[in-house]
């Protein structure tokens, strides 16, 4: 019997959008650098790059990493006076891609009516409150009873240890009554299924190539939307 199901957020949760890295870290450097075109250039030229470098290397080390490992990485830090303010315009650049799918409340509704316990566990680089902000805005934080980022742990999917901590984090100890919902077969399906989860696919995303890696293992289901996801899952 299936006691909880965990959910990655973007490209699952939250639906896939392509955005440029370099713009984002741009936002960044323009507010740290005002005024000076120049030095807001190279700031950005060295972000984007160490921002990516960092996704990249996940699929070798699983390490996490904060936005001030990537300013490290970049010969940048956070001690500017300006740096909050920066960051607050990098963080309303990417607004535009942290909406919650429609389908995500009244099919979170129903899993809860079943009694299913709920979860999120999100590779993320940034504050676990700027995520649980936008679940707030869009008015489904509240569904969920553990939510875990890796920016607050040592380790990123598809780590066996990110995978515990979100099911520590719902409460829930026998991977075997639990579902992770993902969009990556790296990250999810196969980190999943490696601590002995079931695993449900959302192929929608468009994956930068530098973070795909093949995997000969199959997920227990494929979903085209999350409205399809309590359908497939009520007999497990």
């Amino acid at each position: 019997m299936i006691e909880a199901v965990i959910f990655d957020w973007g490209g699952t949760l939250t639906p896939w959008k392509t955005m440029d890295f370099h713009a984002g870290w741009r936002t960044y450097a323009d507010v740290l650098h005002a005024g000076d075109a120049e030095r807001a250039t190279a700031a950005a030229a060295a972000l984007a790059p160490a921002d990516l470098g960092r996704w990249a290397a996940v699929k070798d080390t699983n390490a996490a990493f904060t936005i001030a490992h990537v300013l490290a990485d970049a010969g940048l830090d956070d001690a500017s006076e300006l740096h909050g303010n920066a960051l607050e315009a990098y963080r309303e650049f990417w607004v535009q891609a942290t909406h919650t799918d429609p389908d995500a409340a009244p099919m979170l509704e129903t899993l809860k009516e079943r009694g299913l316990r709920l979860g999120v566990l999100s590779s993320t680089a940034w504050p676990g409150e700027w995520h649980e902000d936008w679940l707030r805005r869009d008015g489904v934080l509240h569904h969920f009873d553990g939510v875990t980022w890796s920016s607050d742990l040592p380790w990123t999917k598809p780590h066996p240890k990110a995978f515990l901590a979100a099911m520590e984090a719902v409460g829930v100890h026998d991977p075997g009554r639990c579902v992770y919902v993902g969009d990556r077969p790296y990250d999810d399906i196969s980190g999943a299924k490696g601590v002995g989860m079931r695993a449900v696919l959302v192929p929608n995303s468009d994956i930068p190539v530098e973070q795909r890696v093949p995997v000969d293992i199959e997920p227990d289901g494929v979903i085209q939307r999350l409205a399809d996801l309590p359908d497939l899952i009520r007999a497990w």
